[in-house]
């Protein structure tokens, strides 16, 4: 073609309309898990091709029914341990509602043998604790105590072993409450009339007097710091029983109405915290409680969990500590009955991969009606509760 002129070259645009935005899908990411089923993770992202470049838009100008997924289900290999349980203990009460206990621990299928339950961390697990009915309560008689008779001054057939007492500090706030002191002589402190309803005491000792009162639904807490139990004598009652009205008394491992022969009994709460509610239908009823606490017979928390009274404060994990955490740490938050709890995550970080992950999260738990929500990853939140108990768990 050398003889023959040779045109010039150009360029003419074609295609000139846009190309639609679509979704870009990275290669997947590893398996959340080294066993069992797990999740792996794929970044997509919205993009738009323009003069033969990617240009990344957000997220919304992409059709959001076409999206592909982030995360994918995939298992590398069967796991080799699982959860192994106990016996469910005996129902905690005679007689009416209790509940029932189990202890679970991580074993190995082949060999049946016990390992470390770091081995069955990324494993659901069943429940360890369950209500359970032992039958109805018997009937007893009613005692009708002669009208105007004078209150004698009971004292518990079980007198506490030492009076804890906890520093005034300690009750600020919603700040932790501090280890058990050495007892300080403390002289019974009585509180009456409507006023009670719906109050915290956290003092060691004291008399609550729940006659007088207005509402039919009264209902007092009576809190501690972890590491003590509450006994209350019951010094008068005035409840009519045909009528329906009784007294219930609910904490955490323990839960007992009752109406007849009330009257100098004695109720453990076997924890640090008690709830009494008094359901009344004639105006003038109620019962005089003289409640005192001691220390616990035996241990129902671990040395990580922690106690916090209202009104408001600052919740942080993990706790700075010279030991070893052990296992799942709680924060049991106990405020007046009369209040509702609000926790607002301002910031959490679970690690890297937690929102895929199902074994760091944190858990909260409405005592009131012992629904549970979880929480992963960074995910910031507000929850509110139904009652005025709230647990929160920090599982890693």
């Amino acid at each position: 073609c050398h003889p023959v002129a040779k045109p010039e070259s150009r360029m003419e645009v074609c295609n000139a309309h846009p190309c639609p935005p679509r979704w870009k899908a990275a290669p997947v990411g590893p398996c959340s898990s080294t066993c069992g089923p797990g999740l792996a993770v794929q970044q997509v992202t919205c993009v738009q091709m323009h003069q033969g470049q990617e240009m990344l838009l957000e997220d919304h100008l992409c059709p959001a029914s076409e999206k592909p997924l982030t995360s994918i289900p995939c298992v590398i290999r069967m796991c080799s341990y699982e959860w192994g349980f106990s016996e469910w203990t005996e129902c905690s009460t005679s007689c009416g509602n209790g509940v029932q206990t189990r202890q679970d621990f991580c074993i190995n299928p082949l060999t049946r043998k016990r390992v470390s339950p770091v081995f069955c961390r990324h494993f659901p697990k069943s429940i360890v604790l369950r209500g359970c009915s032992a039958g109805p309560c018997p009937e007893q008689a009613v005692v009708v105590k002669p009208h105007g008779a004078e209150l004698q001054a009971v004292t518990p057939a079980t007198r506490p072993a030492t009076a804890v007492t906890a520093t005034r500090a300690g009750y600020k706030g919603l700040g932790l409450l501090p280890s058990p002191l050495p007892p300080l002589p403390q002289e019974p402190t009585e509180e009456s009339g409507g006023g009670v309803c719906g109050k915290l005491f956290l003092k060691a000792i004291g008399i609550i007097n729940m006659t007088g009162v207005e509402s039919r639904d009264c209902a007092v807490t009576i809190g501690r710091p972890l590491g003590e139990e509450i006994t209350v004598s019951v010094l008068e009652s005035s409840l009519n029983c045909t009528a329906g009205e009784f007294l219930l008394f609910s904490g955490r491992m323990m839960w007992r109405k009752g109406c007849r022969k009330l009257a100098l009994s004695l109720i453990n709460s076997r924890t640090n915290t008690l709830l009494v509610k008094q359901r009344l239908l004639m105006p003038g009823n109620g019962v005089i409680l003289q409640y005192s606490s001691r220390v616990a017979t035996k241990k129902y928390y671990q040395d990580c969990d922690k106690q916090l009274f209202g009104p408001q404060g600052e919740i942080v994990y993990p706790v700075q500590s010279s030991g070893q955490r052990q296992g799942v740490c709680r924060t049991f938050i106990n405020v007046a009955p009369r209040h509702r709890v609000a926790i607002h995550a301002l910031y959490i970080d679970l690690g890297h991969d937690s929102n895929q992950t199902q074994s760091n999260y944190v858990l909260i738990r409405d005592v009131n009606t012992m629904k549970m929500m979880v929480f992963h990853g960074k995910q910031q939140f507000f929850w509110e509760s139904t009652g005025s108990q709230v647990e929160i768990e920090f599982h890693e």
